[in-house]
């Protein structure tokens, strides 16, 4: 009888253990898409930008709460957001971490722009 219990539990360890396994292979390839899709959406110098900062064009976007690429209003929300999560006031150093690199990844998207407007006044001339 105690064989039969080992049995039961051997093919219901095997069991659970195949839907996991399956589970995370399908979690793995549906995260692979949305990774490919991001690439394909953004310029390949954005994409390159949002994996060397480590945030996206749109996170960065939300964290400063700008809808297009102004300067001064990123300017403007970075210093409001950078004092009021100071430390000094109660703030959180994660949270002022956040609005720098969102700040920094802002700033080199308006650099990849300028370059790219750059680029096709050259294209325009010749």
């Amino acid at each position: 009888q105690a064989k039969y219990l080992a049995q039961i539990i051997l093919v219901g360890a095997q069991v659970v253990g195949r839907a996991f396994m399956r589970a995370l292979r399908q979690e793995f390839a549906a995260s692979q898409a949305a990774a490919d899709a991001r690439g394909r959406s953004e310029r390949p110098q954005s994409a390159a930008a949002s994996r060397i900062i480590g945030i996206s064009l749109q996170e960065a976007q939300q964290i400063l709460n700008v809808s297009n690429l102004n300067p001064e209003e990123i300017q403007k929300n970075y210093d409001h957001l950078f004092k009021v999560n100071d430390k000094s006031v109660g703030g959180s150093f994660y949270l002022q971490s956040k609005v720098v690199r969102a700040k920094e990844r802002l700033d080199e998207e308006l650099r990849i722009q300028a370059k790219g407007d750059k680029e096709k006044g050259r294209k325009a001339e010749t």
